[in-house]
Formats: structure tokens, C-alpha cells, sequence
């Protein structure tokens, strides 16, 4: 019997900081979520909810079936454990098996000799099962993470392949690109609606406009990308059916108010293709103008914006002098709310006034701070 027949013990991984609202993610899905360990937040499903989850969520990196849990602390340990393992119920004879190793805070720190080991005895256990000498390993890709932490070992299987950020609409490249993952995580945990204004002043290859136009219209971020999972051997994905349920949550018949500037006509260019690539460019408005020129006829609305910063953008002397003409034009908004992510350090002196909230988060490994400022909220009509 194969495990993928059954329930799964699904982990979905999720950069630092972002775990409540994948959480909330998973919820609105019809999920039970657990809580967040070490960036990991738990769920359970069958293989078809697996899918589901892999298509829909927008804010996780990647998607794991938990295979085992056990203490070691010691490599004779790690082995056998592994060894005890029915590694026929998941791998076939010629799977190509790959080990990924974390260690954190445990008597096993090598991270090398983890993976090694971990290999041996999969390999070993597989022979033994199988009847075979030796493995050929010409079959479909397998990732087996083993991560320790606290001497507590998990053993999982990574079914995305590539990270989850990976849409498939984001082709062309800009300096100092914003994570997909990192800009839905933004846009939800904002007080951005869909019946509100949102700009986003420096979009360079659209990012933040394109995944709140795809939020707004219900596009499940991954619907035509693929995952590793889908090359296991004899597993019923059922994606067909996950994918067909995705496209009829489609809403076309949107009237959104989404503006993306940038005073690189090539990095507008760029946001353009991609939003026709994500299929949403005719739900947002792309225009060159300096942010100095930003302004807006409505009263209440959102800005959500990744800023340059760093040298390889701009100096500090030009940073700040930028964020100054942010502040100025924030200022001259009435109610507006403004999420601003940077890792410029000076920011609010820049800008001329104190956050309401800040936030720590990661754009890949780039430790930056979500700086959150909020307007009084529109009146709702009678």
C-alpha cells in the first residue's frame, strides 16, 4: 500500500514572519491549521488536498508530506531509525533519491554527514526491500529533507520542486526583485480590499500589483505551473480536477482601481508582460511617473510598495532623500494607509513620521522591516 492513499501529515513552509497569515490561508480553505514551528505550519489532507493546497496558497514557500518523526542524537541513531523506515511505501526501486539536511540547536550539526548518512540508509533499507544490490536511480525525482531540531528528527518529502514563489507569469528580471510569496503575504495582512484604491510607487516588474489584481479576481497563484509530486509513480494526483475547480473560482467581472508606477519605462515594460502573462493586465493601470508626481483624487486608499535601497540601487545620501519625498507625498493624502517593506534602516526619520506597526520579514535572505501606516478606514455606504 502506498502512503499517498491515505491521510498525509502536510508541513507548509513559510518565510519568517508570514506564518499568521498562511495560517489564515489554510483556514479559509477548510483546513485545520497547528501552529507555527520553526517557520512550518501543519495541516493534514489527502493527496487530492495536497493539490489544493499547492494550487491555491499564495504565501507558502513549499509543501511537505511528513514521513516520520523520532529522536537521535547520535549518527548510529539517525541511521537506524531511517532504516526502520518502509521506504517501499513511498519510493520505487528506481526513484532518484536526494537528501536535504537542517540542524538546529541538536548533537548532530554537520549538516553533510546528515545528508550522507540519511542517503545510506534509504539506499540500504530500499536494497533490502527490493531484493536489489545496487540502485539505478533513473526514475522520478525524490527530495527527502531530514531537519533536526532539538535532537527531534523530522523526515519529509518536498512534492513542490521548485519554491512555491515560482508562478510561472515572472519571466523578465529587474534588480532586487520582490518575492510573489513575500508581496501576497504584504497584501493580505494589509487593509486592502478590493473596492479600494492600491498603488504601488516603485513596482519595477509589477509584483505587488499583479498578486493583488490575482487575489481581487480569485486566481489561485500556481494553477499552471507543475510540482515534483506530480512525477511519483502510480500516485492519482487528481490535479486535473484541483486545477478545473481553480479556474471555475475565476472572477472576471472585477472593477478594480490597482495603479503600478515606476520612473523606469523599461521596468513598466516588463510589469505590463507580466501581468498578461498572469492574465490580470486589464485590471491595472502601469504608468512612468516619478513618485513626486503621485497623487490621487480619492480620499481613502492603500499604498503598497517595495522602495529601493542599497548600494546597488542607490546610495544612502540618494535613499533617504527619496523616502523624504515619500514622506512629503504620504503627507499630502488624506487617509490613506501606507505598507512600505525596506531594509533601509533610517526609514521613519526619512519618511518624517513614526509607524503605526513595524514588522520584520525576509525578501530570500535580505532581513527588512514592513513599515505600516493607517488612515482612518472609508465609510461604508447605507
Amino acid at each position: 500500500m502506498s502512503i499517498f492513499d491515505g491521510q498525509l501529515h502536510i508541513n507548509v513552509s513559510v518565510a519568517s514572519g508570514s506564518e499568521q497569515v498562511v495560517k489564515r490561508e489554510l483556514i479559509s480553505l477548510g483546513y485545520e491549521a497547528g501552529p507555527a514551528n520553526y517557520g512550518r505550519v501543519s495541516t493534514t489532507g489527502s493527496i487530492y488536498d495536497l493539490g489544493r493546497l499547492s494550487v491555491n496558497l499564495r504565501t507558502a514557500n513549499r509543501i511537505y508530506i511528513v514521513l516520520s518523526q523520532f529522536v537521535a542524537s547520535t549518527f548510529d541513531e539517525l541511521y537506524d531509525r531511517l532504516t526502520e523506515m518502509s521506504w517501499r511505501d513511498i519510493l520505487p526501486s528506481d526513484a532518484k533519491v536526494v537528501t536535504l539536511a537542517k540542524s538546529v540547536k541538536s548533537e548532530l550539526y554537520a549538516l553533510s554527514s546528515i545528508q550522507s548518512v540519511s542517503k545510506k540508509a534509504i539506499v540500504d533499507r530500499l536494497k533490502e526491500q527490493y531484493h536489489l544490490i545496487s540502485l539505478d536511480e533513473s526514475g522520478p525525482l525524490y527530495t527527502i529533507e531530514v531537519s533536526i531540531v532539538e535532537d527531534r528528527v523530522t523526515v519529509s518529502l518536498d512534492t513542490s520542486g521548485s519554491s512555491l514563489n515560482k508562478r510561472g507569469y515572472r519571466d523578465l528580471s529587474v534588480k532586487a526583485p520582490l518575492r510573489e510569496t513575500l508581496a501576497s503575504s504584504i497584501i493580505l495582512s494589509s487593509v486592502w480590499r478590493e473596492d479600494r484604491v492600491l498603488i504601488d510607487p516603485f513596482c519595477g516588474s509589477g509584483t505587488i500589483p499583479i498578486e493583488a489584481a490575482m487575489i481581487a479576481t480569485h486566481r489561485a497563484p500556481n494553477i499552471h505551473r507543475d510540482f515534483e509530486y506530480l512525477s511519483y509513480r502510480g500516485v492519482d494526483t487528481q490535479i486535473d480536477r484541483v486545477r478545473q475547480e481553480a479556474q471555475d473560482n475565476i472572477v472576471e467581472d472585477r472593477e478594480l482601481r490597482i495603479s503600478g508606477f515606476d520612473i523606469d519605462q523599461n521596468c513598466i515594460s516588463i510589469a505590463m508582460h507580466h501581468a498578461r502573462r498572469a492574465g490580470v493586465d486589464r485590471y491595472i493601470h502601469f504608468q512612468r511617473q516619478d513618485v513626486r508626481e503621485l497623487s490621487s483624487r480619492y480620499k481613502h486608499g492603500v499604498i503598497i510598495t517595495n522602495p529601493p535601497y542599497g548600494e546597488r540601487l542607490l546610495t544612502d545620501k540618494q535613499v533617504h532623500a527619496l523616502y523624504k519625498e515619500v514622506g512629503r507625498v504620504y503627507r499630502s493624502l488624506e487617509e490613506w494607509s501606507m505598507y512600505l517593506l525596506t531594509a533601509y534602516p533610517y526609514t521613519e526619520e526619512a519618511i518624517g513620521i513614526g509607524a503605526v506597526k513595524k514588522q520584520t520579514l525576509y525578501n530570500s535572505e535580505m532581513r527588512c522591516t514592513l513599515y505600516k501606516y493607517l488612515g482612518s478606514p472609508p465609510k461604508r455606504e447605507k
